[in-house]
């Protein structure tokens, strides 16, 4: 069938659901203090499409895996980075891999690729391990003296330090605490301005500007002092960075400051936030599920017998992946991403305008009852059997397509390593047995962090 003919048998635009909103404003008023909520409450109400409106601009979010290929893969060229919150984050990582668009993009992540091939990605994991031993020492004091540790911050620690070590040849931890308390800024700056009704360019007086500069220029000059000190060593190791100050294009020109700037602060960035995440998540479910941190023991003990881990030991923890891909399934780190449509198209049986905000989001997909029966409830054996009949896109806490996030790979290994060093010495425990909400952001962090006491398991 031809785009023309899908255009004349679907249906149109305003007979998707909506849920009401005002006059002037639209749905906007249901949007301005956390964006996840009411999306969640609209797919539930109206199903797999539901339609927007803010003031004049359209909008509709899609659930179904099928119109989720459509959006990220199938037809991904008509549905670009051309919306406010990206507008919004290109304030802080510049035009990087994450925001940047077309042959652009493309050349960027040709040039950093080869860092996170799979081969590569493997020679590092003595680091990650390494890096979550020296955390195990640290929790063997907490452990004796019973403190109270904020696992969200710890593990941002961690998998700063991989990061650093591993794509930057720099040792990061003393910066953790700096760039926690900054990115946090400036990613709820990110959506206050793009949930705002008027975007405010930044440099606006006001105290809440004021402090998001600060914010980045700190995280800039962080990255800056990285990028001069390699300029200034004769030592150039093998690293994602290196990889970026060698590379040419097809006139031999190299990438200006200002763009090894940008995929520095992408890599620095975007690189520990959702791994550290995803590992802050795991722990909870685990403290609340006794019965599958048990089976993890009892692997890690089978498997490991109190050695370090491997590598070649991921093949055999399948507990270990299992719970991880289970954790990321109710709390993918990356809740949502949102597109603008560039043509008329047709996704979900309805005409979508050209213009319209498209939302698709791994934390509503993921709790598709069609695919994922009971999906709330904490079952890691779903992915004994990874695809299980569902639909591709059914489960893409990494997103999917050519913008599928680079070091996927990287993450997944990592969070293993890390989850089977820590989980081999210590169990946690969490000091409130509330349910623990959500900190919407960019990413989805635990609301108020995640305090748990730590206890010795040998």
């Amino acid at each position: 069938m031809t785009d023309d003919e899908k255009l004349k048998r679907a249906h149109p635009y305003f007979t998707i659901p909506s849920p009401q909103g005002s006059l002037v404003m639209g749905n906007l008023g249901s949007f301005t203090d956390d964006f996840l909520p009411p999306l969640v409450e609209a797919i539930e109400e109206y199903g797999d499409v539901v339609r927007f409106r803010f003031i004049k601009q359209k909008a509709a979010v899609f659930r179904h895996p099928d119109d989720v290929y459509h959006i990220l893969l199938s037809n991904h060229r008509n549905y670009l980075k051309q919306t406010r919150g990206y507008r919004a984050m290109r304030y802080l990582m510049g035009n990087g891999l994450v925001t940047s668009e077309g042959d652009f993009w493309l050349r960027q992540r040709r040039i950093a690729q080869p860092s996170f091939h799979r081969k590569r990605v493997r020679d590092f994991a003595a680091t990650m391990v390494a890096v979550a031993q020296k955390r195990a020492t640290i929790w063997a004091e907490a452990a004796d003296t019973k403190e109270i540790v904020d696992v969200a911050p710890h593990m941002m620690e961690v998998a700063l330090d991989v990061v650093g070590r591993t794509l930057l040849s720099t040792n990061l931890v003393e910066e953790s605490s700096t760039v926690s308390e900054n990115l946090e800024i400036v990613l709820r700056d990110v959506v206050v301005r793009t949930n705002a009704p008027i975007f405010k360019p930044l440099w606006l007086p006001g105290k809440n500007n004021r402090r998001t500069r600060d914010a980045i220029n700190t995280l800039v000059e962080m990255v800056d002092q990285i990028i001069a000190q390699r300029r200034q060593s004769r030592d150039n190791p093998p690293d994602l960075l290196t990889m970026l100050m060698e590379a040419r294009d097809d006139t031999g020109q190299g990438m200006s400051d200002e763009q090894l700037r940008d995929e520095v602060m992408t890599i620095f960035l975007a690189g520990h936030e959702t791994t550290a995440t995803a590992l802050t998540w795991t722990w909870y479910l685990l403290a609340r599920h006794p019965e599958y941190e048990k089976k993890l023991h009892d692997e890690l003990d089978q498997v490991l017998d109190g050695r370090a881990a491997t590598v070649e030991d991921l093949k055999h923890l399948e507990w270990t992946r299992m719970i991880i891909d289970e954790s990321m399934r109710l709390y993918p780190p990356v809740p949502l991403v949102a597109r603008m449509s560039q043509e008329d198209d047709v996704v979900g049986g309805y005409e979508i305008p050209a213009n319209t905000f498209v939302f698709v989001g791994p934390y509503l997909t993921h709790r598709h009852p069609d695919y994922w029966p009971a999906p709330e409830v904490f079952r890691p054996e779903r992915f004994r059997d990874r695809r299980a009949g569902r639909p591709r896109f059914a489960y893409f806490p990494f997103l999917g397509g050519p913008r599928q996030c680079i070091g996927n790979n990287f993450a997944l290994i990592e969070a293993q390593l890390i989850l089977a060093t820590l989980a081999s010495r210590y169990r946690l425990r969490l000091v409130d047995e509330e349910p623990v909400g959500m900190d919407v952001t960019i990413t989805l962090r635990p609301e108020g962090g995640m305090p748990m006491n730590i206890e010795t398991r040998r």
